[in-house]
């Protein structure tokens, strides 16, 4: 099976790169926001529909970055593979979710969801110039972080 996966480049006027810090089943992730591609859906739309669910942010979608061009292994399914595609991504307004400073700063009520459901999430900014491929957790993230900074710094 395989699973497509939209994820955005948000990048702020401070040069400040956003991430995603998760908590999946036991398991902590720092990743780009974005998420699963549904049935009927554009790259684009799906892009622009998991920052509104994740963050209640409208985001512009800007140019394509990458597209996964390796076989990858699902790091939550054995038997999926995945194909990730990244584009940048602007924010339209003020982003009003809480931004933390510190990875994994879950509160209260994120950690309340995570025993219901088993997943939470929080976001942050990393400043470009500390921000690599070391300051996410999956693979490919790690490819598209390498060629961001080569490309930007």
């Amino acid at each position: 099976m395989i699973t497509l996966r939209v994820y955005g480049i948000l990048i702020n006027e401070l040069k400040q790169v956003l991430v995603s810090d998760e908590y999946i089943r036991g398991n902590y992730f720092t990743k780009f926001p974005g998420g699963g591609l549904e049935f009927g859906e554009g790259t684009r739309d799906c892009l622009q529909r998991e920052f509104m669910e994740e963050m209640n942010l409208k985001v512009e979608i800007g140019d394509h970055i990458y597209t996964t061009d390796f076989f990858q292994i699902s790091a939550f399914n054995t038997a999926q593979q995945i194909i990730s595609i990244y584009y940048f991504a602007k924010a339209l307004e003020p982003i009003s979710v809480p931004l933390r400073t510190t990875p994994f700063d879950f509160d209260e009520l994120q950690l309340k969801v995570y025993s219901e459901i088993q997943q939470t999430e929080t976001f942050r900014f990393v400043d470009f110039n500390t921000f690599s491929e070391e300051t996410v957790s999956l693979p490919i993230d790690k490819i598209v972080a390498k060629l961001i900074k080569e490309k930007y710094s």
